[in-house]
Order: structure tokens, then sequence, then C-alpha cells
């Protein structure tokens, strides 16, 4: 599997089988060249239009399945929750 088959692919937590958004992105280990991290973005602010004020960091050992269409996880929603910058 490619990085860019990754992208825009689902998130699905496990935990209570919400949908947390599209992979926008990703964070590897320049090292390794092994993938560390699954970025997705938060919910929009008022009516989309302002932009975001969070994004999902979920740990790639978070990761349970991936399928043609959605990427399974089992995360906490507080400890994958950041701001954005």
């Amino acid at each position: 599997m490619r990085i860019c088959d990754l992208k825009n692919k689902e998130v699905i937590n496990v935990c209570d089988c919400k949908s947390l958004g599209c992979v926008v992105d990703i964070d590897f280990d320049e090292c390794s060249g092994c993938i560390t991290a699954l970025i997705v973005p938060g919910p929009c602010r008022i009516c989309g239009i302002f932009g975001r004020d969070l994004e999902y960091i979920i740990p790639f050992k978070c990761v349970r399945g991936i399928g043609p269409d959605a990427i399974l996880v089992d995360v906490c929603i507080e400890k994958v929750t950041h701001k954005c910058l």
C-alpha cells in the first residue's frame, strides 16, 4: 500500500463507532521511514467557514485495520486531540 492510498480514507473509532474524519496527512520517522501517526482534521468551527481548532493525531499503533474505504482505530479521543497552530 502506498501513502497516497491512506489519504482520504475515513477513520472510524471502534470504541464508539464514530467517524473521526478522513486522513489528510501522516507523520513518519525519518530514520526508519515507518509511519508513526495519522493526522485527521477535527470538527469544523461555526458553519465550516472559519476552519478548524483541533486535529486528531492518531498513533499508528492504534490502527486496528485498513480496508478499501476505511481505517479502523482504537483510541481515546481526549488523548489524540491536539490544538491546531
